[in-house]
């Protein structure tokens, strides 16, 4: 049996991506001559010449082009069998994120019953950090609402959420039964700085194209409420989150003919342990519209 050093099979496909020694060494942040001898060293592991350097470059010999898919799929079943090694070692302990005006407590009391060994913690994260907080592995699942970009994580859709529109007490739309797009055609709403949120709830553009008008910039809610109350503005909220009323100075009123937001719950694609599944599964049961 020949025993390979996946480290020089790692080594080996930068340089046949590259075709170039000092390219290749620059990416693996290592000294050319160092990198010419570790290929050496796996060309003797295999018992064969996998590159040779010319007055052209370097080329992938016979030998090497034979063996190039075959490193590429050792290098992707060892990374496999890490993740599945780490998700079998049942970790105890998982932090549950949620953002504003989305409640948690029936799928965390869940987990709790079914796993008492584990330590379940939760964490409140503001609209702007569930990506980043589980990429960076603040927390290990979150609750929250689309938009959210997707790379990287397995997001499940839990039920879907009305729309409202946020207005001043003392607004001409104020105490109305329900108001569409069409009512708020010259209305500004605030704007944040995350392109796709800024585009989702102030639904730019319009249906039929038109771009829907401009706002006061904004980075935070409590800005944004600020400019409603102060007349400057209106906004295009979760229906949830303002039900119980958060000013005395703002109402909502229902918005027909939009389509309906999305609470969805996150987790990093790769995380298949066993308290991140069984989260999935409490909150597909448990949190519901």
């Amino acid at each position: 049996m020949t025993d390979l050093d996946l480290r020089l099979v790692r080594y080996f496909t930068v340089v046949a991506s590259h075709l170039h020694f000092g390219r290749a060494a620059a990416e693996l942040r290592v000294a050319q001559p160092s990198l010419s001898r570790q290929i050496s060293r796996l060309e003797a592991e295999v018992g064969a010449r996998l590159l040779d350097r010319t007055r052209q470059g370097t080329r992938l010999t016979e030998a090497g082009e034979a063996f190039l898919p075959h490193a590429h799929a050792l290098l992707r079943a060892s990374e496999q069998a890490v993740a599945v090694a780490r998700a079998a070692a049942q970790p105890t302990r998982i932090t549950i994120g949620y953002t504003a005006g989305l409640i948690v407590t029936p799928a965390v009391r869940d987990l709790r019953h079914k796993h008492p060994d584990a330590d379940v913690r939760t964490l409140h994260l503001e609209w702007s950090e569930p990506r980043a907080a589980l990429l960076d592995r603040r927390v290990d699942a979150v609750v929250t609402r689309l938009p959210l970009r997707t790379g990287g994580l397995r997001v499940t859709i839990l039920y879907d959420e009305p729309k409202t529109l946020l207005v001043p007490i003392g607004h001409r739309l104020a105490g109305k039964e329900s108001v569409t797009l069409d009512d708020i055609e010259g209305e500004p709403i605030p704007r944040f700085p995350d392109p796709e949120f800024d585009a989702y709830w102030r639904i730019d553009p319009r249906p039929g194209g038109r771009p829907a008008p401009g706002g006061p910039p904004v980075e935070t809610i409590e800005d944004k409420l600020e400019h409603i109350a102060a007349g400057q503005a209106v906004a295009i909220v979760p229906a949830a989150l303002y039900a119980a009323g958060i000013r005395p100075d703002l109402t909502t009123v229902p918005l027909h003919c939009v389509e309906p937001g999305h609470v969805v719950v996150a987790s990093r694609a790769e995380d298949r342990g066993r308290l991140v599944a069984a989260f999935h599964t409490s909150a597909r049961t448990h949190l519901h519209a």
